[in-house]
C-alpha cells in the first residue's frame, strides 16, 4: 500500500515536472542562435525609457483613482458590489485592439478632443494618448485586485480603530493596508505588467513614442531577430519580475 501511494506520487511529480518543462520551455528562445544581436540603431533604450517611464506614471494615476474605488466597492452592499465589479470586469475584457479604437474615438475629434485641444492636449502620439491608453488598460486588473486584498482584512478590527477614534484616513494606514498590502502589491504588479506589455490598444492611440512592444514589432518587421533581442530581453527583465516576486511573497504568507 505504501509503495503504491510512493509510485502515486511519484508519477505525479514527474507529470508537474514535464507540464512546468513545457510552459517555460518558449524561454529556450532566448537561447537559439539568430545571429549577432544589434544594439546599436535598434532603439533599445529609447523605448524601453518610454515604456518604463511613461508605465510609472500610470500606476501612479491608476493607484490614485483606483485604491478609493477599491475601498468603496469592497465595504458597499453586495448587490451594489456586483454592480461595480461588472463594470470593472467590462474594462477588463475589452478586446486589447477594440478598446484602443475606442479610446480613439472617444478622446479624438468627434470625441472629447475639440476640448482637450482648447488647452494644448492631444491623445493622438503623444505622452498623454501613452498613459491614459495604459490606464485604461491596466485599472480594472488593479482594483479588482486590490478589492480582493481588502477582503482579507476582518471588517471588526476596522471598526474597533474607529471607535477608539481613529478617523478613517488612520484606520486605512494603522490596519487596512499592513494586513492587505500584499495584496495591494500583487493587484499593482498585475496592472503594472497589463499596462507595460500592452501592444493592441497603444499601436492604435500612440504608436509615437514608441514603447517597447511597438518597437519589439517595427524591429522585427525592419531589421529582423537580431534587433529584437536585446529589447526582448530588457522588456522581459522589467516585465517578470514584479508579479513574479509579490505572487510568490502573497503566497508565502497565506501558507505560513
Amino acid at each position: 500500500m505504501g509503495r503504491s501511494h510512493s509510485l502515486k506520487g511519484s508519477l505525479a511529480r514527474a507529470g508537474a515536472l514535464l507540464f512546468a518543462i513545457a510552459v517555460l520551455f518558449p524561454l529556450a528562445g532566448l537561447f537559439v542562435r539568430v545571429g549577432s544581436w544589434r544594439w546599436e540603431g535598434s532603439g533599445t533604450l529609447d523605448a524601453a525609457r518610454v515604456s518604463i517611464g511613461l508605465t510609472a506614471i500610470a500606476m501612479l494615476v491608476v493607484v490614485a483613482l483606483g485604491t478609493p474605488m477599491a475601498l468603496y466597492v469592497a465595504r458597499c452592499s453586495s448587490r451594489e458590489r456586483l454592480l461595480w465589479q461588472a463594470v470593472l470586469l467590462v474594462s477588463v475584457l475589452l478586446p486589447p485592439l477594440a478598446l484602443g479604437i475606442l479610446i480613439s474615438l472617444a478622446f479624438g475629434q468627434h470625441g472629447l478632443g475639440l476640448f482637450l485641444e482648447q488647452f494644448g492636449l492631444s491623445m493622438t502620439n503623444t505622452p498623454l494618448a501613452f498613459v491614459v491608453t495604459q490606464v485604461y488598460v491596466s485599472i480594472g486588473y488593479y482594483v479588482l485586485g486590490a478589492i480582493a486584498a481588502l477582503d482579507s482584512v476582518p471588517p471588526p478590527l476596522e471598526l474597533q480603530a474607529a471607535l477608539l477614534g481613529h478617523t478613517p484616513w488612520s484606520v486605512f494606514w494603522r490596519i487596512t493596508f499592513p494586513i492587505a498590502r500584499l495584496g495591494f502589491a500583487v493587484a499593482l504588479s498585475l496592472a503594472w505588467v497589463r499596462a507595460l506589455t500592452e501592444f493592441g490598444a497603444v499601436v492604435i492611440t500612440a504608436y509615437y513614442p514608441a514603447g517597447m512592444p511597438v518597437a519589439i514589432w517595427t524591429n522585427l518587421e525592419n531589421f529582423g531577430l537580431p534587433a529584437v533581442m536585446p529589447l526582448l530581453v530588457v522588456f522581459l527583465a522589467t516585465a517578470l519580475p514584479l508579479p513574479w516576486l509579490a505572487h510568490l511573497a502573497a503566497q508565502r504568507r497565506a501558507h505560513a
